[in-house]
């Protein structure tokens, strides 16, 4: 969709726009990781590019952060989202608070804005599979949470599925759940959960 081309437009107009192009997908959770890690400025806001996170919000957190918040969480009260991946991910926030030690905080995606010792304590972290999500439950307690309707994608397709959506969830129950729990896993199905 000639996405790069534009970018790189942009970079060659502006030298304060720059781009990071990976060389292949690193996912969503490694991407937007190294990414927010190589940022340099006070602050940083984490924003989706499909219009699914409202960009008139953005002075909203920077308004919260200038009051002194060092890390905002837009967290999604509503969703016009199919109403089944909305519960789905419901039921996933209820069962990950259930098993985990970390409250985590409920959809929350990562939209949100980070101050610079939140972007340092990333980069110390050397997590080679970090759920950025987790993340910010674990080492900011004190993360202000905004509320916020999720519009529908605007551009684009979606390109998470079930494997995907799969891999995420395990992703978080492997790194935030109870020391005492062992999840067995067969074929990209779990099997068994075995407390230790």
């Amino acid at each position: 969709d000639n996405t790069r081309g534009i970018i790189r437009e942009l970079c060659s107009e502006d030298r304060r726009v720059r781009a990071i192009f990976n060389m292949k997908n690193f996912g969503q959770f490694n991407s937007p990781y190294y990414g927010l890690t190589q940022c340099t400025g006070d602050c940083v806001i984490s924003i989706c590019a499909d219009f699914q996170d409202p960009v008139d919000k953005i002075p909203v957190m920077v308004h919260k952060w200038e009051q002194g918040h060092k890390v905002i969480c837009m967290v999604k009260t509503q969703s016009k989202e199919s109403r089944l991946m909305y519960w789905a991910r419901d039921c996933y926030y209820k069962l990950i608070k259930k098993m985990s030690d970390v409250e985590q905080i409920r959809q929350f995606t990562g939209f949100g804005l980070y101050d610079r010792q939140f972007i340092q304590l990333l980069r110390s972290l050397k997590d080679p599979m970090p759920f950025i999500r987790g993340i910010v439950a674990e080492y900011a307690p004190d993360h202000l949470e905004i509320p916020y309707t999720q519009p529908q994608r605007r551009a684009g397709k979606t390109h998470n599925n079930l494997y995907t959506l799969y891999d995420a969830a395990m992703l978080s129950f492997t790194s935030y759940t109870k020391a005492g729990l062992r999840i067995i896993t067969f074929s990209g199905f779990i099997i068994a959960a075995i407390s230790l």
